[in-house]
């Protein structure tokens, strides 16, 4: 299998987990992030959403990391 196609495949897997992932990112920050959102951009994962600390935003990083270590990841969570 080329890359490219072991990179489509590992965004196809982790787009049917996307809503999981969620829910665990939600779970760890125990209310701390709002309007979360995780979407699939590309060979990417995206994180979007809002919180009052940059630990709620390092937090989401890492569980994200934990779930998917090769996969890009771009943490757009605004510290507001």
């Amino acid at each position: 299998m080329n890359p490219s196609a072991q990179k489509d495949t590992a965004i196809m897997i982790a787009v049917g987990r996307l809503f999981d992932l969620e829910r665990q990112v939600s779970s760890r920050a125990a209310g701390r992030i709002r309007n979360l959102t995780i979407e699939s951009l590309g060979d990417s994962i995206v994180l979007l959403g809002e919180t009052n600390t940059y630990f709620a935003k390092q937090l989401a990083t890492q569980v994200c990391r934990e779930e998917f270590r090769d996969v890009p990841l771009l943490n757009n969570i605004e510290v507001i």
